[in-house]
């Protein structure tokens, strides 16, 4: 794929500001993998999920400005509200193998684990990992609620939801009834000292 303009990764100072501006934020270790502020880049990996069928469930495919849209969306949300995207890398290769993120996007009633990943990750336990230490970030850094909105149909993303340990909650599903976001399944992750 051709990066279009807007793609290609700065040089020179712009590059340097870029590195700079994303130094202090998290970096996260697991035994497999690291989750890091997500790059230019990355746009391959966001595309081969997002411009494809793997994001059905996520209202996709997008089209490829669609998707750098949500891209930039994502990663800006760390300065607006001190959470957004991580790329998940295999800790051995470098590669990356998805995405995990705390979002809070149009529609949202609470803060979001949101979690996508390429087909070579699958079956490895890597994104319950990944998006094991982000929810364990996310709660020792003071987010007051989590959860994951699903489609009812997309059964890996609830399996990974329940292996978290989060749970259905069913008050916070009747809430979406009558919205766009009618048949979202919410899932609960709990905080330090509930259950």
């Amino acid at each position: 794929m051709t990066p279009l303009p807007h793609e290609i990764p700065p040089t020179g100072r712009p590059a340097e500001l870029a590195r700079d501006a994303g130094d202090p934020l998290p970096l996260i270790h697991t035994l497999r993998t690291t989750l890091r502020i997500p790059v230019l880049a990355d746009l391959p990996a966001w595309y081969a999920i997002l411009c494809t069928d793997r994001s059905v469930y996520m209202d996709g495919p997008c089209t490829r400005d669609e998707a750098f849209t949500e891209f930039a969306a994502s990663v800006g949300s760390w300065l607006l509200r001190g959470f957004g995207a991580f790329a998940v890398e295999d800790r051995a290769t470098r590669a990356v193998l998805g995405f995990a993120c705390l979002n809070m996007e149009p529609g949202d009633r609470e803060p979001e684990l949101g979690y996508f990943f390429l087909p070579q990750a699958e079956g490895r336990g890597l994104a319950f990992e990944a998006t094991a230490a982000l929810r364990d970030w996310a709660i020792a850094n003071g987010l007051p609620s989590l959860v994951s909105y699903t489609d009812p149909a997309n059964t890996r993303s609830n399996a990974l939801a329940a292996r978290l340990g989060a749970r259905r909650d069913l008050a916070a599903e009747s809430a979406f009834i009558g919205t766009e976001g009618e048949g979202v399944q919410v899932w609960r992750h709990f905080m330090t000292g509930e259950r």
